[in-house]
C-alpha cells in the first residue's frame, strides 16, 4: 500500500511542543544546517560501507537530524519533517529494513553531529544534546507507528485472502476477491487476473473483462514468468491490457505458478511510475503462491460438484427410467399373463362344469387347479399394484397411501394410523418418491421390526413435504444396517432422499425397545423434471 497517511497524532504533537523545546529545536537546526551537506555525504560513506542500498540510504538520510534542520531553516515545519519520516518510515519497511538497525544508523549520524555540537558552551551543549535527544525520540516514535501501520496493512490483506477462500462462492468470485484484497493492498488504480485454462488459452475473470486482453502467444507473456515491475506501455510493456497502455505508466506483474508452469497472471497499473519494494513483491509472491493454491482447490471442488451433479442426474434418470420400467412390466403382466390366466380360470371353470358326474375325481383336480390359477391372479394383480399403483397417477398420492396401508394390514397384524395433512400440489416425481418410500417402510417394517403399532403421518409446511414413519418394534443398529452391502433398503432411502434435496433421518434402538421412527424432508420444487 503507498504512504499516503502521515501519522497525525505526531504531526499535531509537533505543533504543541513546549516554547523552550521549540526555541532549543530552532537553534539545534540553525547550528546544523551550514554542516548538513558535509554530514549528509560523511553519513553516506558510513551507510555504504555497511553496504546498505540506495533506497535505504536514502531513506536514513531523509530521517536524520540533518534533514530536519535543512526542513525547518529552509520555511519548513516540525509537521513536514514527521511527514517526510512517516514516508520513509513506510519504505524503510517494506525495504526489510529492521527497526534496531535504523536506530543504530541515527546513533551513527549523532556520531558525525557530536563535533559540531561539542564547540557551543556547555549550557547551550546541554540543551542542543536535550533537544537532540527529543527530536529523535519523536522521529522513533513516528518510525514505529510506520512500520506498525506497515504490518498492520499487511495482515489486513493476508485476512481479507483468506475471507476469500473462505466465502468464495465459486472460482469467479473467488478471484474477484482475491483481486480486490490486492488491488487495495497495492493502492493500484486498477488490477487485472488472467488465467490460462488447460488448452493454454487465456480465460479472464469478469472483474477484468472491460477490455480486451493481450493473447497469450504474444511476446508479453514470455517475459511474465517472474515477478515483473515495469512500464506498461511500448515495445517493452508488459502490461496484458491494451487499454493500460495509454493510461497508466507503472505495472506490477505477478506470475501464479503451479509446479513450476505459469497458470496466469496478476497485475496492478499505476498512473505515476511508481517501484515496488522487497516487502510489496514478497506479500504479492506469497499472495500468488496462495491464489495458485485456492484456484486449483477451486476448481477442483467445481469439477467435483459438476461431477456430482452429473452423477445426480444420472441417478435422478436412472429412477425415472426404473419407474417407466416398473409401468411397462405392470401392464404386460396386466395385459398379457393376467388376461391369460382369466381365459385359463373360465376355461377350467367351464371344463370343470361340462364333466359328468361321475367324473368326480377329475373334477376335484380341475378345482384345485382353477384355486391355484386363482391365488396366481391375485398375486399377479399384488404385484402390478406394487409396480405401479394406478390409484396414484388417477387421483393421487392420498389415496394411493391409504391403498397402501390396507394392503399392509392384509398381510400383517400390526394396526396402522395414517394422518395425511393439508399437503401442497406435488409434482408426479415428488409422489412417486414418497409413495416408494412408505413402501420400503412397509415393507421393512413387515420383515424385521415385529411391530404391532405402526405410525405414518404427512404434510406440508413451508415448501417442505414431512414424511413421519414409526413403529413400536425391536429397532435395529442403524450404524450395522447401512454398513450392509447386501442391503440397499435404508440406503436406497437415503440416497432417494438425498436426489431430491431432502434430509433423510433415521433413529432405532435395540437396547431401549422403543422401535423405529424415520423423519424425512423433500423440499417441493416448483417445477417437474420428469
Amino acid at each position: 500500500m503507498r504512504g499516503r497517511q502521515t501519522p497525525t497524532v505526531l504531526a499535531e504533537a509537533a505543533d504543541v511542543l513546549s516554547d523552550q523545546l521549540r526555541i532549543q529545536l530552532i537553534r539545534l537546526a540553525e547550528l546544523t544546517a551550514p554542516h548538513a551537506e558535509r554530514l549528509e555525504l560523511r553519513f553516506l560513506s558510513v551507510l555504504r560501507k555497511q553496504r546498505l542500498s540506495v533506497p535505504q540510504q536514502s531513506a536514513l538520510i531523509s530521517i536524520s537530524i540533518g534533514a530536519a534542520a535543512k526542513t525547518m531553516t529552509n520555511g519548513g515545519s516540525l509537521t513536514g519533517f514527521f511527514e517526510q519520516v512517516a514516508y520513509s518510515g513506510r519504505r524503510l519497511a517494506k525495504l526489510n529494513f529492521p527497526p534496531n538497525a535504523v536506530a543504530a544508523a541515527l546513533l551513527e549520524y549523532d556520531k558525525l553531529l557530536a563535533p559540531i555540537l561539542k564547540k557551543s558552551t556547555a549550557r547551550d551543549l546541554a540543551n542542543l544534546i536535550w533537544a537532540r535527544e527529543q527530536l529523535q525520540f519523536c522521529t522513533v516514535l513516528a518510525l514505529n507507528n510506520c512500520y506498525y501501520q506497515v504490518r498492520e496493512t499487511e495482515t489486513k490483506a493476508f485476512y481479507d485472502l483468506f475471507r476469500a477462500e473462505l466465502e468464495g462462492k465459486n472460482l469467479e468470485d473467488l478471484l474477484e476477491r482475491f483481486l480486490k484484497a490486492l488491488t487495495e493492498f497495492t493502492g493500484a488504480e486498477d488490477g487485472r487476473l488472467y488465467l490460462l485454462n488447460g488448452k493454454g488459452d487465456v480465460w479472464v475473470p469478469r472483474l477484468a473483462m472491460q477490455n480486451e486482453a493481450v493473447p497469450n502467444n504474444s511476446k508479453r507473456w514470455k517475459m511474465l514468468d517472474r515477478p515483473v515491475c515495469g512500464q506498461s506501455g511500448g515495445k517493452k510493456g508488459i502490461a496484458l491490457d491494451r487499454i493500460w497502455h495509454e493510461r497508466f505508466k507503472t505495472c506490477w506483474s505477478i506470475p501464479l505458478l503451479v509446479e513450476g508452469r505459469v497458470t496466469g497472471v496478476m497485475q496492478f497499473a499505476f498512473e505515476k511510475p511508481y517501484e515496488w519494494l522487497p516487502r510489496e513483491q514478497e506479500l504479492l509472491s506469497a499472495a500468488s503462491e496462495r491464489c495458485s493454491v485456492a484456484v486449483e482447490k477451486a476448481r477442483l471442488i467445481e469439477d467435483l460438484a459438476a461431477r456430482r451433479e452429473e452423477i445426480r442426474r444420472l441417478a435422478e434418470h436412472m429412477l425415472h427410467v426404473e419407474e417407466v420400467e416398473r409401468r411397462r412390466i405392470s401392464r404386460e403382466l396386466h395385459d398379457e399373463a393376467g388376461q391369460s390366466m382369466l381365459w385359463i380360470r373360465l376355461q377350467m371353470e367351464m371344463i370343470e362344469n361340462d364333466l359328468p358326474n361321475g367324473q368326480s375325481g377329475l373334477k376335484d383336480r380341475l378345482k384345485n387347479v382353477r384355486e391355484n390359477t386363482e391365488r396366481t391372479i391375485i398375486e399377479i394383480r399384488r404385484l402390478i399394484a406394487a409396480l405401479s399403483p394406478a390409484v396414484l397417477e388417477q387421483i393421487g398420492l392420498g389415496a394411493a397411501l391409504r391403498q397402501l396401508v390396507n394392503r399392509f394390514r392384509q398381510y400383517n397384524t400390526a394396526k396402522v394410523k395414517l394422518q395425511i395433512h393439508k399437503i401442497a400440489e406435488l409434482p408426479k416425481q415428488t409422489e412417486v418418491m414418497v409413495y416408494r418410500l412408505v413402501q420400503e417402510c412397509f415393507n421393512n417394517i413387515a420383515k424385521h421390526s415385529a411391530a404391532d403399532t405402526v405410525n405414518l403421518s404427512l404434510g406440508s409446511d413451508d415448501g417442505v413435504l414431512k414424511l413421519n414413519v414409526e413403529d413400536n418394534g425391536i429397532g435395529f443398529d442403524i450404524d450395522e444396517a447401512m454398513a450392509r452391502q447386501e442391503s440397499y433398503g435404508l440406503a436406497g432411502m437415503k440416497e432417494r432422499v438425498a436426489l431430491l434435496g431432502g434430509q433423510f433421518e433415521v433413529r432405532s434402538s435395540p437396547a431401549t425397545g422403543q422401535g423405529t421412527r424415520i423423519m424425512i424432508q423433500l423440499p417441493i420444487p416448483s417445477e417437474a423434471t420428469w
